[in-house]
């Protein structure tokens, strides 16, 4: 709707939401998105936004006061209200987290960097080793002009494509040809456990993580609030109590009246009645206005007078009810509504009037105790990541004493309170500077920028596009749990790569020692003892080491797509079963496999 000069409506119109500019006025109902950063001007409603937030209980927005505020992007609730836009394009909250995102840097991995530097280092030594073989041969043949030439070693000496083929053969490809290979299979074995990763960097990322960061609501709880406990007060009974709850919440279609409706079935065996069973009801719906819902009884013996009403909603809205129908409120009810909002959670107070007229008595019943709900096997996961050597901190916008209160019976090791996006920026970047490697779960908007920033950032399924975008992984279950699985998985990444790399190693330096003494012993004569092998000719050598260098890497595909087993162990031990397993296993297998096929390569012509 866009106003004109005088502030009088003139038309409603269906437009884009990038095309509202400061000072429009657009209509907003029950379960639709607020298009843009703006003020109510009109109206009252219960707006979500932990989306923007993390904090998973509803707000009140209505227009004046300090409650008038709302951000683009979150959804109302009950009711509908009139937004007036004061943001420009470009500078909504949307935008700004948009800002965030493209500032950070997710930074290669140690593991990466080092074996960069290694492969790099090992080519140039070998591209030098070869290169002085040239001069060598020049300078071998110009002393002894006696020496025949061969296909090898010619008078000009080493001919191109014995040069070329010797850089193949020792050059680090086996390694280099099967790091893809390896990358894939980690994002195999997570595709298989419901984890997409967007690339295999991200699992070994996830290797080597030291620090996890979880966003609370939606990833360590289920993010709707959910009934706990029933406590009553003034003398009143559980069961009756619970009955009150139940029927206020029939008609409560919000997973918090769902909640209500189902705790009263599993904790006090009362059936889970539908609205259909009390025709004579008047159910009441919730308002933001009103801040309660509830249901309207009447007694079939006395025709349409109304016998029962029960209410239930905020503790202010339900006391001033029962006040206004004559009621008293207990004593003990403001210490039980204080007790369930200092340890976290959300009371709601239920309160009842019967009979009718100068007869009515009202009087409040209890309070009903909505909690975030931790998902299930949370403390027993973060023992095990703790034993894994990983520190768990949990992130929320709630107060300190909600956040402490659910960081307690989750099991994490701290938790970060009353957290901006900025302030998420922050953590991950003061712990990256500490040299460690962060893991990040999430779901919100809000949560994007710390995503991005993260070595590993692992958006939840059920989040919102933002957060997956920024993510390098998405989790299609949303257990951020899971984390222990890909944190397995990227170790057993890293492990494969460097049973391989060892590997590969030990098995370019064998060929050198392998090729080198057979090409010369013709030459020099005391290099013919070195020539374990009894290789035949200089041209079998090379084509031998060609041939295996090629067939050691189709070889060794299976293993870099299985993966080497991962065992909880140290460093040195890993160290010590590479060198021993597959530092031994590189040295010996080009000699065992050069010397068979030089055996098979003498019988082809102009090679034996």
């Amino acid at each position: 709707a866009r106003e004109s000069a005088a502030g009088k409506r003139v038309s409603v119109e269906e437009i884009p939401a990038p095309r509202l500019v400061r000072g429009d006025v657009v209509l907003v109902a029950a379960g639709e998105l607020i298009p843009g950063d703006g003020d109510v001007v009109e109206g009252i409603a219960s707006v979500d936004e932990s989306a923007i937030t993390g904090e998973s209980a509803p707000v009140i927005r209505e227009s004046g006061g300090d409650r008038s505020s709302v951000t683009g992007g979150t959804r109302v609730l009950s009711d509908r209200i009139v937004v007036q836009i004061t943001q420009q394009p470009g500078e909504s909250f949307i935008d700004r987290m948009i800002g965030l995102v493209e500032g950070a840097d997710r930074r290669r991995t140690p593991n990466e960097i080092a074996l960069n530097i290694l492969l790099a280092a090992l080519t140039v030594i070998f591209l030098l080793a070869v290169a002085t073989l040239q001069p060598l041969a020049i300078f071998t043949k110009a002393q002894q002009p006696a020496i025949p030439d061969s296909a090898a070693l010619t008078g000009h000496g080493i001919t191109g494509i014995v040069l070329a083929s010797l850089l193949v053969c020792l050059i680090p490809t086996t390694i280099g040809a099967l790091l893809s290979a390896i990358g894939i299979a980690g994002m195999d074995r997570l595709v298989q456990r419901n984890v997409l990763a967007m690339s295999g960097r991200a699992v070994e990322a996830a290797g080597d993580v030291n620090t996890l960061l979880l966003d609370k609501t939606g990833t360590i709880t289920f993010g709707n609030r959910q009934a706990r406990e029933f406590l009553p007060v003034g003398g009143v009974g559980a069961a009756a109590l619970a009955d009150a709850a139940q029927l206020s919440s029939l008609a409560d279609e919000t997973p918090e009246g769902r909640s209500v409706v189902v705790f009263a079935k599993e904790h006090h065996g009362l059936r889970e009645r539908s609205p259909g069973e009390l025709r004579a009801a008047t159910f009441v719906p919730f308002t933001a206005q009103t801040r309660m819902s509830g249901v309207d009884l009447a007694d079939p013996a006395a025709g349409a007078e109304m016998r029962r009403q029960i209410r239930k909603g905020a503790a202010s809205a339900v006391i001033t009810w029962v006040r206004q129908a004559g009621g008293t409120i207990p004593a003990e009810l403001g210490e039980i509504v204080d007790g369930v909002s200092a340890a976290g959670g959300t009371p709601l107070v239920v309160g009842e009037t019967t009979g009718a007229g100068p007869a009515a008595h009202a009087r409040v019943l209890g309070v009903i105790q909505l909690a975030d709900v931790v998902k299930s096997g949370m403390r027993e996961r973060f023992d095990e990541m703790r034993r894994m050597g990983i520190r768990t901190v949990m992130i929320t916008g709630d107060n300190p004493l909600t956040a402490k209160a659910i960081a307690q019976e989750a099991g994490v090791d701290d938790f970060l309170a009353e957290a901006t996006p900025e302030d998420k920026l922050a953590l991950i970047r003061a712990e990256q500077a500490d040299g460690k490697l962060v893991a990040m779960t999430g779901d919100g908007t809000n949560d994007a920028p710390a995503l991005a920033q993260a070595d590993v950032g692992v958006a939840m399924n059920t989040g919102t596009s933002a957060a997956k975008e920024a993510g390098n992984m998405v989790d299609l279950d949303s257990d951020p749990t899971k984390l222990i699985e890909i944190v397995e998985i990227g170790k057993q990444l890293l492990i494969t790569r460097g049973a391989l790399t060892t590997f590969s190693i030990a098995n370019d330096v064998a060929k050198y020692f392998a090729i080198i003494p057979a090409m010369f012993a013709g030459v020099y004569g005391g290099l013919d003892r070195l020539n374990i092998m009894r290789l035949a000719t200089p041209e079998s050598a090379i084509l031998s080491a060609v041939i295996f260098n090629a067939l050691v890497i189709v070889a060794l595909i299976p293993l870099a797509l299985r993966g080497v087993r991962y065992t909880p162990s140290s460093a040195s031990a890993l160290l010590s079963r590479n060198l021993s397993r597959y530092g031994l296993g590189g040295i010996i297998a080009p000699f065992v496999g050069i010397k068979i096929i030089d055996l098979l390569v003498q019988f082809i012509p102009g090679v034996g």
